[in-house]
């Protein structure tokens, strides 16, 4: 008979930015589809995942079950984290990202302002990481297109060295 060995060689390795991710459900839908019997629920729920230094990401995950349906749009919003510039723990530049009817302003903040936001976007801006941002939703207020068009916003966003990069030129003649 063998012993269990239970070391650390034998465990799978995982990666410590698991342990620290931010993850907020954002809104979670039931949807009913009439059939011969009556109703049959489903449930879809927005969330949102990031690190709290750069790194965010927001899925849409669906089942039969609510904590299903969480599990997997946390599954998939992990696959879907992209960087974002942190400049002084806010924006580098203002953006307005669109999605749907949903348009949503992203201004730079001194320090000492704080998140100023509303929810959907709040939680988007809080998982990237930002400390002092001002945000305006604007056109639609449903939470998955607000979700998305802060999501844009925040992947358009580029720091002075990257837009030097691009264009070939120093920091300086950009400034």
């Amino acid at each position: 008979m063998q012993q269990k060995r239970d070391s650390k060689a034998d465990r799978p390795a995982h990666d410590e930015t698991e342990q620290t991710l931010i993850e907020q459900v954002v809104k979670i839908y039931r949807v009913a589809k009439v059939v011969k019997g009556g109703r049959r629920f489903k449930f879809s729920a927005i969330v949102v995942v990031g690190d709290g230094q750069g790194r965010v990401g927001a899925a849409l995950g669906k089942a039969t079950e609510v904590p299903e349906a969480i599990r997997k749009a946390i599954e998939k919003a992990k696959r879907e984290m992209f960087e974002v510039p942190i400049v002084s723990t806010t924006i580098p530049h203002e953006v307005i990202g669109r999605s749907g009817a949903a348009h949503v302003l992203l201004k730079p903040a001194s320090l000492g302002t704080g998140v100023i936001a509303g929810g959907p976007v709040r939680a988007v801006v809080e998982a990237a990481g930002y400390r002092n941002i001002l945000t305006k939703s604007l056109g639609s207020n449903n939470a998955t297109n607000v979700v998305w068009a802060a999501m844009d916003g925040l992947r358009q966003l580029e720091t002075v060295e990257t837009v030097g990069k691009r264009r070939g030129l120093d920091v300086a003649d950009i400034l």
